[in-house]
């Protein structure tokens, strides 16, 4: 149950981490956001990254074998890797129509996926 909870909790990590780091780049189409200043869109970023915090701690903190949790601290590295990449590109396909991912892209991503496997690998 706690990898459930653990990896869920990444998820959420993951959206709000996007959203802070990329979600600005689109935010300029916004009517209120096109005049603001460089130093306001870092504080609007950092403030939704905050979120990003409430969600990662915890889940490294349940998920963590020391702490009573499943997965050893690289294998927490490698699951929020691979939640990092699945959350961007979806991101990055809804809200960026120009991004395209290529096929270089998605055999990058089934390296990653094999990476999982064999940090998994006992």
């Amino acid at each position: 149950m706690k990898a459930f909870y653990t990896i869920g909790l990444l998820v959420l990590s993951n959206t709000f981490m996007t959203l802070a780091w990329y979600g600005h780049l689109r935010f300029k189409d916004l009517k209120w956001f096109e005049n603001l200043t460089l130093f306001s869109v870092v504080l609007i970023s950092w403030g939704i990254a905050l979120f990003e915090y409430f969600f990662q701690v915890p889940a490294n903190r349940i998920g963590f074998r020391e702490n009573g949790g499943p997965f050893s601290l690289v294998e927490l590295k490698v699951i929020q890797e691979v939640i990092t990449l699945i959350v961007f590109s979806g991101f990055t396909l809804m809200f960026f129509k120009n991004e395209t991912l290529r096929l270089n892209h998605l055999i990058g991503f089934v390296f990653l996926i094999l990476a999982v496997y064999f940090i998994f690998k006992k």
